[in-house]
């Protein structure tokens, strides 16, 4: 009898969204749950849209164009695409996220536009953050999506799958972000190209599921295609309590994919988390990661706490914790950024928005804020910036003179007290 090997999560879930005995290496033409694009790709997606002579989409339900890069608008040239984004959504009724709402990778979920084992598309690279709640999410151009938003299909080559393990304890001081940028820095940023990862392990199975999306936001960065984790009762609680607070049931019951216990990977990769320390990626590669003994002492003059990374409210409570009843450094200008204006009005119930002012931060409208570099806090040349952001590129933040140093939101907080790069378990 020939022995068939068990699925991975991407095989099941490509499997089931394409009809077929689908297994890493194939092609396949698959059904997408969701489609959504942002106001740094909408534009394009429309026009190709339009250049195909479609006038609808396949399922107004099943697409959005969320604007999160650029609000409050910048610029008139952005203030255009804006307008384009309103009215592509008037014609069409696509659901359009105005200025304010967040970030496209809190938002899809939060509303309740995915469940568990869809299969979703984005015209914006971390939409594998989804990957957190057992979702093959992953990013694609602006053509690809627009052909997806039409047809409610694309093809896919189904990837390989690495599976990491995350076992033992996790030390005071050190967060999902250090785990998954010691992973970057053990891989390389090119160490799962065109694969997707799968994460497990005792250490993944007690975090939050904030905690999750932050590792799968960046599987991207490591070339993932997907960073996947299995759905446990944290991932159903998590869209329980979405369709509670939206009022409004999940758009379709949830059908989770977990691996079979005898899946085929193509790389298996355990770590002992019990002996790390807080990891700071220096520029300019996200691989460039060190542990925080290695870097301390740094000046910085910048510091930011949010992003599709760090800007849920588990994150502001961390930092809240650390700069309660302290000021930031006089040297330092903080910037807090809320991924999505639930989680600004939750972080301003529990007291956390009032903290951090009160400590000296600058707090900016829900949305990418920073990070992707088109306006609210650009550096200056030759300044250091700690970031809770996903990349460290040159010129990330909108200044090719400055310098991005990458670290979890408790060891930002506690940098922009001291104006230095400063280990957080000195004040936890």
């Amino acid at each position: 009898m020939i022995k068939i090997a068990g699925k991975t999560i991407a095989e099941k879930i490509f499997s089931t969204h394409s009809g077929t005995d689908a297994k890493a290496g194939d092609i396949v033409i698959a059904d997408i749950d969701f489609a959504m694009s942002q106001d740094g790709t909408s534009a394009l997606a429309i026009d190709a849209i339009e250049s195909m002579g479609a006038d609808s989409v396949f399922d107004s339900e099943k697409v959005a164009m969320v604007m999160d890069h650029s609000c409050p608008s910048p610029l008139e040239g952005v203030s255009a695409i804006h307008a384009k984004m309103r009215n592509f959504g008037k014609k069409t009724g696509v659901h359009v996220y105005d200025w304010g709402r967040g970030v496209c990778h809190q938002l899809v979920p939060e509303s309740g536009k995915v469940v568990p084992g869809d299969l979703v598309i984005g015209c914006d690279s971390h939409t594998c953050t989804y990957g957190a709640l057992n979702v093959f999410s992953t990013g694609v151009g602006s053509t690809d999506g627009a052909a997806a938003m039409v047809s409610g299909k694309l093809w896919f080559k189904v990837p390989e799958t690495q599976h990491i393990i995350y076992n033992g304890s996790l030390p005071k001081g050190v967060y999902s972000k250090d785990l998954i940028l010691y992973l970057a820095k053990l891989i390389g940023v090119d160490g799962a190209t065109y694969q997707a990862l799968e994460f497990s392990g005792s250490v993944i199975d007690d975090l939050s599921i904030d905690a999750r999306m932050t590792i799968s936001n960046m599987a991207v960065e490591l070339g993932a295609k997907a960073g996947l984790m299995k759905a446990d009762a944290k991932t159903m609680a998590f869209f329980d309590e979405r369709a509670k607070r939206n009022n409004k049931p999940l758009v379709r019951t949830p059908n989770p994919q977990n691996p079979d216990a005898d899946a085929v990977y193509a790389n298996t990769i355990e770590i002992d988390t019990s002996k790390l320390e807080p990891q700071i990626a220096k520029p300019h590669a996200v691989g460039n990661v060190s542990p925080i003994s290695e870097v301390a002492g740094l000046e910085i003059a910048q510091a930011f706490i949010g992003t599709c990374t760090n800007g849920r409210l588990e994150d502001f409570a961390i930092a809240a914790s650390i700069l309660k009843g302290k000021t930031v450094h006089s040297d330092v200008r903080l910037v807090v950024a809320p991924a999505s204006r639930d989680i600004y009005l939750d972080a301003m119930a529990k007291g956390y928005i009032q903290t951090l002012v009160e400590a000296g931060a600058s707090v900016v409208t829900p949305g990418c804020g920073p990070c992707v570099g088109t306006h609210n806090g650009v550096p200056s040349d030759g300044e250091n910036v700690i970031s809770t952001a996903n990349r460290n590129f040159k010129g990330r933040m909108g200044n090719s003179n400055a310098f991005i140093y990458l670290a979890s939101p408790a060891t930002v907080a506690a940098s922009a007290l001291t104006a230095k790069i400063t280990d957080p378990r000195e004040y936890l």
